[in-house]
């Protein structure tokens, strides 16, 4: 296992930079907030709110992808990135419920012997479903997904520069690898074109609360990329890249205080504020219906929301809170 460990000084240029432009926008944080990004220096440290990326092997992300670190200076003056305004302000996240209506393309996986769904014609669905006000749309499914006959899966497949988005959670089920998994076609099939009936009653697993928590992650890191976010090779974070689930699993939830600048930047939001939302979205996972700054979430009767695999996050944010809110 290898340990990434940025000087404190090279981590302050990563923040802040050398910019007296973007020194002096930095210096308008409160006290307390800068005080919670700067804790990004003592990675590493005993009682550290923020850690430093490891590394476990050579198929991990950054030694398998090579790639030049995103500082919060190269974000700001990245004259590509897309900044919401007042006609497109809008996230809008569509579930792909019925598979006959996007008229997509559609095969076995001759591996998993599950149905798949072929990526580019799903974007072309979301396409001409955007909304005038969307800043981008992001199309989720639980059925499998491929980008073309010659690979196996994907997570998913983004076009960023229209703001679109489509991710699977299939895989994020732990028991989608074993040979019992309930989605796997019990017999052959022989597929017709435009024969959708195949995935009438196809499985869909439950909710687990740690499928959520692993679809919550890709979710915020796939909408931090259409902010123009790139991968984060500073600190542990949830924009860091994955190569395989177990990689994935390791990230948490939220953004190093580098990316959470960039996201603000790019937003504007009071960062008390929007830890204090993802608190109560934790808290109130049990409940049907739950409000966080005028989203209303509803999880239904039969199904609550199930964030037990969140109490790691819920405790690390409160802790944030704690520096937040502290005159000292």
């Amino acid at each position: 296992m290898k340990v990434i460990q940025h000087s404190k000084e090279a981590l302050r240029r990563a923040l802040i930079s050398n910019s007296t432009e973007l020194t002096k926008l930095f210096n308008k944080y409160t006290d307390q907030e800068r005080r919670l990004l700067e804790e990004g220096y003592k990675a590493g440290q005993p009682g550290s709110l923020f850690q430093n990326i490891t590394v476990h092997s050579e198929s991990d992300w950054i030694p398998a992808h090579p790639e030049q670190p995103q500082d919060f200076e190269s974000f700001y003056r990245d004259l590509s990135r897309k900044t919401p305004d007042a006609s497109h302000n809008a996230i809008y996240i569509q579930t792909i419920v019925t598979v006959a209506e996007t008229r997509c393309t559609f095969r076995i996986n001759s591996s998993s012997h599950n149905l798949q769904i072929l990526t580019g014609d799903l974007l072309r669905f979301l396409e001409n479903r955007k909304p005038k006000d969307a800043f981008c749309i992001v199309g989720i499914t639980m059925i499998d997904l491929y980008p073309k006959d010659s690979w196996n899966f994907v997570f998913g497949q983004a076009s960023l520069s229209s703001g679109m988005g489509i991710f699977s959670f299939a895989r994020y089920d732990d028991n989608f690898y074993s040979r019992s998994y309930a989605g796997r076609l019990k017999k052959q099939h022989k597929l017709k074109k435009d024969d959708y009936s195949v995935f009438d009653g196809y499985y869909n697993p439950p909710i687990s609360s740690t499928l959520l928590l692993r679809s919550c992650k890709t979710m915020t890191h796939e909408i931090g990329h259409m902010f123009g976010i790139r991968h984060c090779q500073w600190l542990s974070c949830v924009m860091q890249g994955s190569n395989h689930l177990e990689e994935s699993d390791r990230r948490p939830l939220d953004f190093c205080p580098i990316c959470l600048r960039k996201l603000q930047a790019a937003i504007g939001f009071n960062i008390a504020d929007r830890y204090k939302a993802l608190v109560l979205w934790m808290e109130d996972g049990q409940s049907k219906t739950s409000k966080t700054d005028g989203v209303v979430c509803h999880s239904g009767p039969d199904l609550p929301k199930p964030t037990q695999d969140f109490n790691s996050s819920k405790l690390w944010l409160q802790r944030c809170l704690e520096v937040l809110e502290n005159d000292l």
